[in-house]
Formats: C-alpha cells, sequence, structure tokens
C-alpha cells in the first residue's frame, strides 16, 4: 500500500524553527521526485519546496521561503525532510507532502499520491 505520512508539525513562535518529516511506504523513494505543499484556511493550496530522484538531486523552493526552508531526503529511511527556519506567521498552515516527477523544464508534476498533512501554526 503507497502511503505518505508527514510529522513533526506543531506550535512555534515567530523566529522558530521546525522540522517536518514525510515518511514513505509502499514504493521506492529513490524513484519519484517528492513535493511539499501547504494550505491554510481560505487559501489554495501552494507548493513549497521539492526535491528530484537521486539522478541529480535538483532542489527547487517558492519564493515566499527561499533562505529559510531546506529540503533533504534519506533514501535508507524512506523519509524526506523539510527544515523550516526563522517562521513567520504567514507560514502557518497545513504541510502536506506528495510524490511526483519534476519534468525537463523544473516544474513539478504531482502524483495523486499525498499524505494527511501535519499542521503547523506560528503565533506568539
Amino acid at each position: 500500500q503507497l502511503q505518505l505520512v508527514e510529522s513533526g508539525g506543531g506550535l512555534v513562535q515567530p523566529g522558530g524553527s521546525l522540522r517536518l518529516s514525510c515518511k514513505i511506504s509502499g514504493f521506492n523513494l529513490e524513484n519519484y521526485a517528492i513535493g511539499w505543499f501547504r494550505q491554510a484556511p481560505g487559501k489554495e493550496r501552494e507548493g513549497v519546496s521539492c526535491i528530484s530522484d537521486t539522478t541529480d538531486n535538483y532542489l527547487e523552493y517558492a519564493d515566499s521561503v527561499k533562505g529559510r526552508l531546506t529540503i533533504s531526503r534519506d533514501n535508507a529511511k524512506n523519509t524526506v525532510f523539510l527544515h523550516m527556519d526563522n517562521l513567520k506567521p504567514e507560514d502557518a498552515a497545513v504541510y502536506y507532502c506528495n510524490a511526483g516527477h519534476i519534468d525537463g523544464d523544473g516544474s513539478y508534476k504531482p502524483f495523486d499520491m499525498w499524505g494527511q498533512g501535519t499542521q503547523v501554526t506560528v503565533s506568539s
């Protein structure tokens, strides 16, 4: 059974840090790109970051999070991480990981393979 399970969310003060995890099971992580998305109340789901399969380790970040978020993968643990520093109130959302593919133009194409999400709250 294909599964992606996010964890690591929580309540953090502005300027704080969190590390989200996306644990993969049922498929070989090495063969897939993984994307992180987020959705705040009343807003559409947006892409935050993605990492390619192990072919070239291509990384991409949304402009709003560049310099603050770092995506990485540990194939031995079948896990992708999203380390978030200097969190802002506007980063508060449910964060989802997704399995997909990165096209030749660098755009991430999500497959219909999503986790259940993990809540990130940024508040003092």
